[in-house]
């Protein structure tokens, strides 16, 4: 049987490659959720929540993302959109008058969204900023100067993402990322994934934990190096130290920090491309396209490769998705018309997430050729 002219991934092998990345010690804590048709076809958890190994990981275990996040806080700015609070072609600082510093003044929340809004990193003069003050984080952001020409060159906006979209809400709306997406946006998606994350409900968050001996700047000098200069600042964005705590977990750092299951991540991106799903609901049909569609195809200087970023996720003729700094990811398969989301508590590359991948037939590799 073939889906797609694609031979049908054989569900059953994937919990072999599963269970070796567990058993091999590659994975401490883990889940995998493949949904085909709208029903959950694999739900894999393994290894532990904590450090010392007392708590299973289970199906609802949450975990921090990174920014397998981001498609999340960009929804949530298109659910403004949808409902009359902002334009995605104005000026944003129509709305936020102190972000028209510095050459800032034509930048549109489209140009946010697809990371051209030349601000990639936080400014030197966040360094003293802390991880938590949001109030802060916006202002050194407003009073920036681009790194280069809004709407010229994209560079993913790795740590920026959330708070150029927090600030553009509160200003056009007077309500936070963190609000419409509680309160809008994540009971319309009925989705186990928090932007702060309640206090009944803290009891299910694992603990992130490095594989590498030598802790961040080995992560980062083996795994990532092209994102050395964008996670410098704020400070403790590598530490687990802070993003165990219970305020950051209760915080919302919309670039990196929703807090989700495997199973929550596979069932949206299940209803991801539907006319009938929750998205479609979100959006009306004109923005749903929109938020899908190719926005920013080519050089990305933040990843180091071409791209082709949507309103919110990369895409590419196979998938559309997004993983996060880590190894947790999620994507719909355009080849097999599955989803998938996998999340784990340790910082590594992709590999693991990758085997999965190769094992269901998909070829999520996020690197494109653009016309």
């Amino acid at each position: 049987m073939t889906v797609s002219g694609f031979a049908e991934p054989d569900y059953e092998q994937i919990r072999d490659v599963f269970a070796g990345s567990v058993e091999s010690g590659a994975e401490t804590g883990a889940a995998l959720s493949v949904w085909k048709d709208g029903v959950e076809v694999v739900g894999l958890a393994g290894g532990w929540v904590d450090a010392a190994g007392t708590k299973p990981w289970t199906a609802d275990t949450l975990v921090h993302t990174y920014s397998t996040s981001k498609p999340f806080a960009s929804l949530t700015a298109l659910t403004a959109v949808a409902a009359g609070g902002l334009g995605l072609d104005e000026p944003v600082a129509r709305y936020w008058k102190e972000y028209a510093a510095n050459g800032k003044q034509d930048t549109t929340l489209r140009q946010v969204l697809t990371h051209r809004a030349g601000l990639p990193a936080f400014p030197p003069e966040a360094a003293d900023i802390d991880l938590l003050d949001d109030e802060g984080l916006r202002r050194s952001l407003a009073e920036a100067t681009p790194l280069h020409e809004p709407g010229t060159t994209t560079a993913e906006h790795a740590v920026t993402y959330g708070h150029l979209i927090d600030g553009v809400l509160r200003a056009a709306t007077d309500r936070s990322l963190g609000e419409i997406y509680a309160e809008d946006v994540r009971p319309v998606l009925d989705m186990d994934g928090w932007f702060g994350v309640p206090d009944a409900e803290l009891a299910r968050v694992a603990d992130l934990e490095y594989q590498l001996p030598g802790g961040a700047a080995q992560f980062v000098a083996e795994v990532c190096p092209s994102y050395d200069g964008v996670l410098r600042r704020p400070a403790g964005l590598l530490d687990p130290e802070r993003l165990n705590t219970r305020a950051w977990r209760q915080s919302v750092f919309g670039a990196i920090n929703l807090h989700t299951s495997a199973t929550a991540l596979g069932s949206f991106y299940s209803g991801l491309t539907s006319p009938e799903g929750p998205v479609r609901t979100l959006l009306g049909e004109e923005l749903h396209t929109e938020f899908l569609a190719s926005q920013a195809c080519g050089p990305d200087r933040t990843a180091g490769i071409s791209v082709d970023w949507t309103l919110g996720p990369l895409r590419t003729p196979n998938f559309v998705g997004l993983g996060g700094l880590g190894g947790s990811a999620a994507w719909w398969s355009f080849r097999h018309d599955h989803a998938v989301g996998y999340v784990t508590k340790r910082l590594h590359d992709h590999l693991r997430v990758a085997q999965i991948a190769i094992a269901l037939g998909d070829d999520i590799n996020m690197q494109v050729e653009c016309d």
